[in-house]
């Protein structure tokens, strides 16, 4: 069973914008620094966008900038704009009823859940592009630019 890279890709992207200094970015040149292709990276920067958490400059030397300041996109939001409302998927079918498990399992585990997917939200809540933007000059030893 795999999961989705679209957050941590999200991610990425965002995070580049934040250290152009204000310098749009096309979606050839994201999907480069993310090793995938820019039809994914399209794809992503629509829910981005439809969330508020970029836009786009058109014309010569246009691209993808972000729509407010990284300090005020958190990691939470990004999770919502590109992810699944729910981080953990249950039965796709539902269990037998008659079964002792089965008739319990969706009651017994939800709890649990709700307590991790909560825990997930309150994480993501704390950092923000500009905190992933500033980790990653600091790990790549180079300085953002003003207005990034």
């Amino acid at each position: 069973m795999t999961t989705s890279s679209r957050f941590v890709v999200a991610v990425h992207v965002l995070t580049a914008l934040a250290v152009t200094g204000g310098r749009p970015l096309r979606s050839e040149d994201l999907a480069r620094s993310a090793n995938t292709g820019a039809v994914v990276i399209r794809g992503l920067m629509t829910r981005l966008n439809e969330a508020g958490l970029t836009r786009s400059q058109l014309g010569a030397g246009g691209g993808a900038l972000l729509a407010r300041p990284a300090s005020d996109i958190r990691l939470l939001d990004v999770y919502r704009a590109v992810e699944a409302p729910e981080l953990f998927a249950v039965h796709r079918m539902p269990p037998c009823e008659a079964c002792p498990v089965g008739g319990n399992i969706l009651s017994a585990i939800q709890p649990v859940l709700g307590k991790a997917q909560a825990a997930l939200e309150a994480s993501l809540g704390e950092s923000t592009i500009a905190t992933m933007a500033e980790e990653v000059a600091r790990l790549g030893g180079f300085s953002i630019p003003l207005g990034g």
